[in-house]
């Protein structure tokens, strides 16, 4: 039996419904959700991603704030900038759009924004947060992924999941996420001597290398998930991703198309990042207030 398709595009949907409802609560409160994107010269896809990302903060109530510079801006103008944002209490998320140009460090970027604002989850503390299992915002591709193996009411626990890929954005912190939720996982990359050795014996397969056909039929366990996170082009010039989807369609329980299955979680998890940091600012002032006052948090605010 083909695998079920993990549809990326409904889920994504339903979760920004979700996301939606928060926010006109917050806002009823007087905290709405603000994000904002900082984009810095003029490389198209960039420019396309931010537009994304500026009217999905529209479609579901968000205050967004669009900064566009020249790429001639330079590094120490765009860390004022950084730390202006990080003090302003409308902005709640705060995300510069990659690349910059050479002369900027993105390493000093990332880090010059408050953890509190690191919607993106890409900084050091960050990603500390995520080692040490603590309250913080995780990446938002592996966090999509996370909610599309929830989707299907698949039970990771003591389940094997092999991460293909162990960049900092996606293969790290998703074994990390993939561990939180009492999986067995593996890492393999580009120094693994025998891929399919591994994914043979993986329930769960989560393709980030960013190269075609690296996942095929013969390389997964009948009735495995797989998650492919690839984009690329194929000959044709056509979207694909890391999986022979066709074929591993016919071993699989369940698959994530390209286009379609990771892509529209990415920034749909963006907006659940940011509408859980002005969701812990409310319940921080209601803390506050609370001994002064006798208020108690909201509920589902707090």
């Amino acid at each position: 039996m083909p695998a079920q398709l993990i549809d990326g595009v409904q889920l994504s949907q339903q979760l920004r419904a979700e996301i939606a409802e928060r926010a006109a609560r917050l806002t009823a409160a007087g905290q709405q959700p603000g994000l904002a994107v900082i984009l810095v010269g003029e490389d198209q896809a960039s420019q396309v991603y931010v537009r994304n990302k500026v009217k999905a903060c529209g479609d579901v109530g968000f205050e967004s704030r669009l900064e566009k510079y020249d790429a001639d801006l330079s590094e120490a103008d765009l860390l004022a900038r950084i730390a202006a944002l990080n003090e302003d209490p409308a902005i709640h998320g705060i995300l510069v759009q990659m690349p910059l140009p050479k002369h900027i460090s993105p390493n000093k970027v990332i880090e010059a924004i408050a953890t509190s604002k690191d919607v993106d989850g890409y900084s050091v503390l960050s990603a500390g947060e995520l080692v040490a299992n603590l309250p913080g915002f995780r990446p938002c591709t592996p966090y999509g992924c996370m909610k599309l193996i929830e989707s299907t009411g698949y039970d990771l626990r003591g389940k094997h999941a092999v991460v293909i890929g162990r960049s900092n954005t996606v293969g790290k912190p998703m074994a990390l996420l993939l561990l939180q939720a009492n999986a067995t996982v593996t890492i393999c990359h580009s120094a693994t001597p025998d891929l399919g050795y591994h994914t043979r014996q993986a329930d769960v397969i989560v393709a980030a290398v960013g190269r075609r056909n690296t996942v095929t039929a013969d390389m997964v366990k009948p009735g495995a998930i797989v998650i492919d996170v690839g984009m690329n082009r194929d000959d044709n010039g056509k979207l694909c991703g890391d999986v022979d989807t066709a074929a591993v369609a016919e071993v699989a329980s369940h698959i994530t198309p390209v286009p379609g299955g990771v892509g529209p979680m990415t920034i749909t998890m963006l907006l659940m990042n940011t509408v859980e940091s002005a969701e812990r600012v409310l319940g921080k002032q209601q803390e506050r207030l609370a001994p002064a006052a006798g208020m108690v948090p909201a509920p589902g605010i707090a």
